[in-house]
């Protein structure tokens, strides 16, 4: 191939690259016919007419093969532009302010005496894009119609601490704060979009990559449900989100775009920064990521707008009559596009437009500086601005808008489309001077050298015309952006009567915790004016989780409502779908359900209204599979109830190893955020849960940015009704005391368990005491974690406040008396009770289910990791045989009655295969 000859590769959709052309001259009158009509009655009327021929073609079964992709130029056509409505200069200047500004403060953050980093290089490159945005696009909280929800990228955030600088909402000091949210509080500023670090100000975090398309999805999701459900009026609301080029090889970045197409999301649209460049080097530096992402949303159902070129192109590809610079456009890489802004105009003279004799006549005429200044189409007022209009119009389907930028645009040849431009978080002497005199700032050369580590903010005052003109705007749209709203309305909570059903127990009848926390979950939806604010979430999985009878009453939300006739329809649990329902079955998406659980879970905050998530699913595939989706939950300060169904690593029988959760509670204690819990009952459960609701919408607690994870399982057990004497601080806190042993004489055990191991000891004490006189005594942990938290607490007290008398962790409070051993028994692995170990002042002792799951009956698998009723038994007499209070050889004898070793001899649990 010479360097005359383009390539056209298959990003291409190649529609006549396999079809024989029997008649080439009339293909040519075809084609002037068409470029007539253009040229006579403008690209609408050709389009139409187009749309046309297709639809006339599929009736007469011509066959045209989908185009998924076209030319690498800008979706919009000149004539079809609108006039741009703002003050452009005006606009240029304060957003070139606004750049100086964010660089200043990496810049600053990265002196010798901080060196704390940041990036420079992503805002400088997209400050058109969301500066179009701010003035012309993005509602604030106060527009009547609700204002709009934005997704910022992550490390454009100095762009947006700039702007607010501006509005003159963060002082220069607050500025000079920048990852320094300690050091210099109360004028710190966090990283990135972090809600929890500045509540005040972010509203979304969106810097773990993939999170923050997803939950832009699921909130444009929920901004329809609030409104079908007639909770809020929605309709005027737009969700924006910024992404990057890079950050769309994330699975979740385009694992859930069919929810919104399905959906027909139209109040959802992204814009991706098309810079060609991830964290180290090109995205696809042999092809063109704009192509391909264009495909890939086309084929999802998204509408779809490039936005590649500046407006100095326009007159170039006007001239291009033989479409050979299109050609020359669609065959370049994008590892060359790099280059070329990494070089001159006289180096893209030579390499991209001498390409083809018929280019390079093209620019002929042209200055090496005038070839410079061709822009990319994101750095462009006019083609953004155009972009944007036409997705806020377009009705019907989610608008993408891929937008190609240069990464540190403006920056200086140091860092513009540079491999390593990510990394690079300060400036020399000669590079803040060239920035400088790019961006026309009014500042000397004697203030840059003075100190090159702290070169000065830019601010020209508040009464300055431009800052005006960006005050304005931003009232027009409705205040400033980002901001967040903590407050919302109080919710009266449901009375006793909700919870009644949880305090009677099971009866004669025997039922799993899933049961009853499924039951408490039917009664509170009862309560009319609080049930219409809960929001059950499941990943089709209702119908494991007994909760398939909600389906006729609550109904599945479905925007488009049933149209199909149901093949259970005669049955009295039928499937139904309404635009009304109040559940969100998100299917097999677990990720999804973590993102429309944390959408729901701050609708306190994005919209006023409180509602309360519960979202049920396989314990197992929880905060392993979805943990940093939690974690973003908790920084955007997410409240609901996160239930982890068929929990325990033996109760879940049969499914094996995938299944198998003997951990979920361990990797639940690392977010800060979430209130951990392993119920053994149904009462217990209603305190939990009540309390849960007290604290998160109660409107008195002092941190009610919390998020419930019980874990509840799939084994049937008789449940108890609540005694009277009934211990809530206990349960609340951790522990209490269930049942003390009959026996007033001999060696004393005491026994703690949690969840499904509850009844294991309570096995275990009648054997005790009957095979062998002891005494064991009962405590149902309803969780490990807080009391480890409490216990923490308690020594940071002490280590903190040396002047003051410590204070007793809450379990060695509990356990004050206890006399005698403790064994402690779970259905988790032994690092779940072994939290509690350093606050017990018994001798303690652990068995847990460690190692992986298998499928197998239950008392096969609880005895093969000897955490049974007869493991427990054993471990008691060895513990007290240490002690010398009972004789040296009952652990053996009780080994070889109990058959140990033998997994076929354990009897702990019911068969397995019932709900």
């Amino acid at each position: 191939m010479t360097q005359s000859e383009p390539h056209i590769t298959d990003i291409l959709s190649g529609l006549t690259n396999h079809l024989p052309d029997a008649d080439p001259e009339e293909t040519a009158e075809w084609i002037e016919s068409f470029d007539g009509l253009i040229e006579s009655e403008g690209t609408e009327r050709a389009q139409y007419i187009m749309r046309s021929l297709l639809q006339r073609a599929g009736a007469k079964s011509v066959q045209v093969p989908m185009v998924t992709t076209t030319d690498y130029v800008n979706t919009i056509p000149v004539d079809q532009e609108p006039a741009f409505p703002g003050n452009e200069e005006m606009e240029r200047t304060y957003r070139k302010w606004m750049r100086w500004n964010a660089a200043i403060m990496v810049h600053r953050a990265q002196s010798p005496d901080v060196g704390v980093g940041g990036h420079i290089s992503t805002y400088a490159g997209a400050a058109t894009l969301y500066e179009v945005g701010f003035n012309h696009f993005f509602r604030g909280q106060d527009h009547p119609g609700g204002g709009d929800q934005v997704f910022f990228q992550g490390h454009a955030s100095p762009g947006m601490y700039a702007r607010a600088f501006m509005e003159g909402r963060l002082s220069e000091d607050e500025m000079d704060g920048f990852r320094q949210e300690k050091s210099k509080a109360p004028h710190g500023l966090p990283s990135y979009p972090h809600p929890r670090m500045k509540p005040d100000f972010w509203q979304f975090p969106t810097v773990s990559m993939g999170l923050g398309p997803a939950n832009a999805i699921y909130q444009a999701q929920l901004n329809r449900y609030l409104h079908n459900r007639g909770i809020k009026d929605t309709s005027d609301q737009n969700v924006w989100a910024f992404l990057g080029d890079g950050e769309m090889d994330e699975p979740e970045s385009r694992g859930f775009l069919q929810l919104a197409a399905n959906e027909k999301l139209d109040n959802l649209n992204f814009v991706i920064n098309c810079n060609l460049q991830r964290l180290d080097g090109p995205v696809r530096g042999n092809g063109k990521i704009m192509q391909e992402l264009e495909a890939f949303f086309r084929g999802a159902g998204w509408n779809v707008i490039k936005v590649v070129w500046g407006r100095e192109w326009d007159s170039l590809l006007q001239k291009d009559n033989t479409g050979t610079l299109v050609d020359v456009m669609n065959a370049t890489p994008d590892g060359d596009y790099q280059t070329y802004k990494a070089e001159s105009g006289a180096f893209v003279r030579e390499h991209f437009f001498g390409k083809h004799p018929i280019t390079k006549d093209l620019v002929a005429d042209m200055t090496d500086q005038e070839i410079w200044n061709l822009k990319r189409g994101g750095h462009d007022y006019n083609k953004v601005y155009a972009a944007y209009k036409a997705a806020v119009e377009h009705k019907g389907q989610p608008t993408v808008i891929l937008a190609q930028t240069v990464k540190g645009y403006g920056l200086g040849t140091h860092f513009e489309g540079r491999n390593a431009t990510h990394q690079m978080k300060k400036l020399t002497l000669d590079d803040l001077k060239a920035f400088r005199d790019h961006l026309r700032i009014p500042i000397t050369d004697e203030q840059l050298e003075a100190d090159p580590y702290h070169p000065p903010y830019y601010h020209p005052g508040m009464d300055a015309p431009e800052i005006q003109y960006l005050m304005t705007r931003r009232h027009a749209l409705g205040g400033f952006l980002p901001e967040r709203r903590n407050e919302s309305k109080a919710l009266d909570l449901p009375g006793d009567k909700s919870y009644s059903g949880t305090k009677r127990g099971s009866g004669k009848q025997m039922a799993a915790t899933t049961m009853a926390f499924v039951r408490l979950l039917k009664d509170i939806m009862r309560d009319k004016e609080f049930g219409k604010r809960i929001v059950p979430i499941i990943p089709d999985e209702a119908r494991t989780f007994g909760m398939d009878s909600m389906f006729p009453t609550a109904k599945i939300y479905n925007p488009n409502g049933q149209n199909y006739i149901s093949v259970d329809r005669e049955l009295v649990l039928a499937y139904k779908e309404a635009p009304t329902g109040q559940i969100l079955h998100t299917g097999i998406n677990e990720a999804g359900s973590a993102a429309a659980f944390t959408a729901t879970g701050t609708s306190y905050a994005t919209h006023g209204e409180p509602l309360i998530p519960i979202y049920i699913f396989y314990s197992m595939f929880g905060f392993q599979r979805t943990g940093d989706a939690f974690w973003a939950a908790g920084d955007q300060m997410a409240r609901g109830f996160i239930i982890g169904a068929t929990a325990g690593r033996t109760t879940l029988t049969g499914e094996g190893t995938q299944h198998a959760d003997g951990h979920s509670p361990l990797l639940a204690a690392t977010n800060p955020a979430i209130v951990s819990y392993d119920p053994a009952y149904g009462y217990e459960i209603g305190h939990i849960v009540r309390s849960g609701l007290e604290r998160m919408y109660g409107g008195k607690h002092s941190d009610p940015n919390v998020m419930y994870y019980l874990t509840v399982y799939n084994e049937p057990i008789h449940q108890p009704a609540e005694p009277e004497d009934v211990d809530v601080e206990g349960i609340i806190r951790g522990i209490h005391a269930i049942k003390p042993s009959d026996l007033d004489n001999g060696p004393r055990v005491q026994l703690l368990a949690s969840g499904v191991a509850v009844p294991w000891i309570q096995e275990a004490q009648k054997v005790l005491a009957e095979d062998w006189g002891v005494a064991a005594d009962l405590w149902s942990v309803t969780s490990w974690t807080e009391l480890r938290r409490d216990g923490l607490a308690a020594e940071k007290d002490a280590f903190l406040h040396p002047e003051q008398p410590a204070r007793k962790p809450y379990v060695a409070e509990k356990l004050a008396g206890a006399t005698g051993p403790v064994v402690a028994v779970t259905d988790f692995a032994t690092q779940v009770p072994d939290q509690i170990r350093q606050f017990v002042p018994n001798e303690f002792a652990t068995l847990g289910a460690d190692d992986f799951g298998f499928a197998d009956t239950r008392q096969a698998a609880r005895r093969f990791f000897h955490i049974d009723s007869a493991s427990v038994v054993v471990r008691a007499l060895q513990m007290l045989a240490k002690r010398g209070e009972v004789d040296a050889d009952v652990p053996a004898q009780a080994f070889k009655k109990y058959d140990l070793l033998n997994v076929n001899a354990g009897t702990t649990g019911t068969a397995g295969g019932d709900a």
